[in-house]
């Protein structure tokens, strides 16, 4: 809504405006891609374990203890190791921005926001 009413402002304003909103929309995009990922050591694993048939929601119970600790390698050990590897790996990136981006595009052609 407040992207339609950016020709009322002056042009510099309407211009930093404008890129303040996208930013705050990307913002709040990413935590919202972060906070859906489920981690077995968070609520959202719980989620996950309930929503999931048996045979995979039984193993992912069982990480449940150990889900701070994976949590952990995942985003230290495994970047450190791709980083000494000399092989370009962002996990967070993959996971976590592309699907922002993906959700701003899919946002942006709803709202006809351009």
């Amino acid at each position: 809504m407040a992207s339609h009413l950016l020709f009322l402002l002056p042009n510099e304003a309407a211009i930093w405006v404008a890129e303040y909103l996208e930013r705050s929309i990307q913002i709040n995009l990413i935590f919202a891609v972060r906070n859906m990922l489920p981690r077995p050591s968070l609520d959202r694993g719980r989620v996950a374990v309930g929503i999931l048939p048996d045979p995979l929601a039984s193993p992912l119970a069982r990480l449940e203890k150990f889900g701070l600790f994976i949590l952990i390698a995942v985003l230290f050990i495994v970047t450190m190791i791709t980083q000494r590897l000399g092989i370009e790996f962002d996990l967070v990136g993959l996971l976590i921005r592309e699907s922002a981006i993906w959700l701003k595009i899919a946002l942006f052609a709803v709202t006809g926001i351009q």
